[in-house]
């Protein structure tokens, strides 16, 4: 397999004051750090991007860490440490894919070893991995990263955050692995025929001051005018205009698929 992969953790590259647009396959990457006039000093977010050439999936991991960005790079490392069974696990129907990946994240993160390796860290993350396998989405959230799916048939019923915001939980010092019963969020969706447009973003963008785009129809109305990369490079030039402080990383991609959707009977 041709595996296109991109790692990165703001602590190497701070793009403060700075937009960068970046292509892994079908992905877009957007990283916008935050305005240096506004006191942004450091960049914390991080990315992982798996996807294979001519391969029907992506695998995306999104994190927003705070303190140090020692937690985003811990977390990328441990998922590295795993990709040859990830990988493997990837070619399998999707119902297999989502059970034994999830569960194989899980595990890694409730092991000894990891929970012990975080609690040498400085900082903690919030955690959002996405994998679209065929035509169904599936995610852990751990934190307050956002997942969008974007359709018009969703649209029509207000339907786009497919996660939610959860506070109180991270990867790291402060670890929810550390609890008795572990704290996070886990889920699917089936893509609807058409144009299904999945978007991910760190919360810099939707707390930008003097922007609406904690309200998710605002983003979708604004991609209704922009091909992927346009749309992307315009939500980021928004922020930076706005003046924002915190850091905003999205990935964004376009999937056209030809199954139809499930609908209602009779």
């Amino acid at each position: 397999m041709n595996l296109l992969e991109y790692s990165w953790v703001g602590s190497e590259e701070s793009y403060l004051d700075e937009i960068s647009i970046q292509h892994i396959g079908r992905m877009v990457l957007g990283r916008f750090g935050g305005n240096r006039n506004a006191g942004q000093n450091k960049n914390e977010d991080g990315c992982l991007l798996w996807t294979g050439n001519n391969e029907d999936w992506e695998f995306t991991i999104l994190l927003d860490a705070h303190t140090t960005a020692e937690s985003a790079e811990l977390v990328i490392q441990t998922v590295k440490s795993m990709k040859t069974e990830i990988i493997a696990l990837l070619v399998l129907p999707p119902r297999e894919v989502f059970e034994q990946v999830g569960g194989l994240l899980l595990k890694q993160f409730k092991s000894q070893g990891f929970k012990e390796e975080c609690r040498r860290i400085k900082g903690e993350t919030a955690f959002l991995c996405v994998i679209r396998k065929g035509s169904f989405l599936w995610w852990l959230s751990i934190g307050d990263c956002i997942l969008h799916l974007f359709h018009p048939e969703l649209a029509a019923f207000d339907e786009y955050q497919q996660n939610h915001r959860s506070f109180y939980e991270w990867v790291g010092k402060v670890n929810t692995f550390d609890l008795p019963v572990p704290c996070y969020s886990s889920g699917t969706k089936e893509l609807r025929r058409g144009r299904n447009h999945i978007f991910l973003t760190t919360d810099g963008l939707t707390e930008c001051p003097n922007t609406n785009f904690a309200e998710p129809r605002e983003i979708f109305n604004l991609f209704s005018l922009f091909g992927n990369e346009d749309g992307v490079r315009e939500l980021l030039k928004i922020i930076k205009d706005r003046d924002v402080r915190d850091s905003t990383t999205i990935i964004s991609w376009i999937i056209d698929a030809e199954h139809e959707g499930r609908q209602p009977s009779g």
